[in-house]
């Protein structure tokens, strides 16, 4: 998969992603990274990219014209218009399905915004998603995009050293993840639940899948809603709310 970003910080986006699971990605052709420097087509010797707002206030706006040429030059090289992603706070909020779903694409454009934002015309031109990360203002798109970038490269196939990783994570079906434990069996007077070191495979996914019910019901309520539950779980979460975890 490949992520081109649109940025006025192309050193900031490499370095945060150039390095961990996401930067070993890179290395063995997984995933690959261009970081696309808006300055470079600002059309002036001064790298100038932004402009006071019409009709007055406060900060700067930036420019249509060097964000569409940075894009214009991604989709010359691909040959094809690819999906956008602007991140902004006013955007849908990024979450795993979000990321599933973007996982899909070949190639991912994320423009990063910052000052008071970009100049209404050329979002409206080459924007296809208004993404945020949560309900709070940043300085600029980058965070957010290596945010997106992380999220999204866990799921490309190969990048996990276990692929079965992402698939029971924190959001798998809408619910958090279990409690994880590893040596030593007692730390501090802590032991490890005994289940855990039965070898009783069926036992440990039952209590697992009980736990991150638990976990879910405790932590992220809201998250019930749409989870997918067998029937074994609904009677699983009865039980917990009779019990009263909260």
């Amino acid at each position: 998969m490949n992520f081109h970003v649109l940025t006025l910080f192309p050193e900031m986006i490499e370095q945060g992603i150039g390095n961990s699971i996401t930067g070993r990605a890179i290395d063995r052709g997984l995933i690959s990274l261009n970081a696309v420097n808006i300055r470079d087509f600002s059309g002036n010797r001064y790298g100038q990219v932004d402009d006071y707002p019409y009709g007055g206030g406060a900060g700067m706006v930036m420019q249509p014209a060097p964000v569409y040429r940075s894009y214009e030059s991604v989709v010359k090289n691909l040959g094809y218009s690819p999906r956008v992603v602007y991140l902004t706070p006013q955007g849908k909020v990024f979450n795993q399905s979000m990321a599933e779903e973007f996982s899909k694409e070949t190639d991912l454009v994320f423009l990063c915004g910052h000052y008071e934002g970009v100049d209404e015309r050329v979002l409206d031109m080459i924007v296809t998603d208004h993404v945020s990360i949560g309900d709070y203002v940043l300085t600029g798109g980058e965070l957010p995009a290596m945010v997106m970038i992380d999220a999204i490269s866990r799921l490309v196939p190969g990048v996990l050293n276990n692929d079965s990783s992402a698939e029971f994570e924190s959001f798998h079906e809408n619910l958090l993840e279990y409690p994880q434990y590893t040596r030593p069996a007692e730390f501090m007077g802590k032991k490890v639940p005994k289940i855990l070191l039965s070898g009783n495979h069926p036992k440990v996914d039952a209590w697992r899948r009980e736990q991150s019910l638990i976990r879910t019901f405790e932590r992220r309520p809201d998250l019930l809603e749409h989870a997918e539950l067998n029937e074994s779980d609904r009677q699983s979460l009865d039980k917990i709310k009779k019990q009263g975890k909260v």
